[in-house]
């Protein structure tokens, strides 16, 4: 009977912490859109300046990130980087506002976006 007692707390807690794991909480990130290979190479690539180049690699689905004001790039994943950044076009090199699901893997940081608008 006991057995079965500790075996029974042992399943609801295993199933409690993939639960929770499995819920991740939806953030929001302010900055900029920016292409990350563009700004790898050299952090002056960003805002109105580099807004073409930027545009032109998005189109091509390169990969885009939000440049926070905090310092820290978010690489974009999800729906938002679908069809060569598709729902990206109006956002890139301007400032924005996006939620979604943050991870860090290895020192890099996604945000798989669920909304995004201009920040005003």
């Amino acid at each position: 009977m006991m057995r079965k007692a500790i075996a029974s707390l042992a399943a609801v807690a295993v199933i409690g912490f993939l639960g929770a794991s499995l819920r991740a909480e939806s953030t929001t990130v302010k900055g900029e859109v920016i292409d990350v290979k563009c700004y790898t190479k050299d952090h002056k690539n960003v805002g109105a300046d580099h807004a073409d180049c930027a545009l032109s690699c998005a189109k091509r689905g390169a990969a885009m990130a939000i440049l926070a004001s905090d310092g820290n790039v978010y690489t974009i994943t999800g729906n938002y980087t679908a069809d060569n950044n598709a729902k990206l076009m109006d956002f890139v090199s301007k400032k924005v506002e996006a939620t979604g699901t943050v991870a860090d893997k290895d020192g890099t940081k996604t945000i798989d976006v669920s909304a995004m608008k201009a920040a005003m």
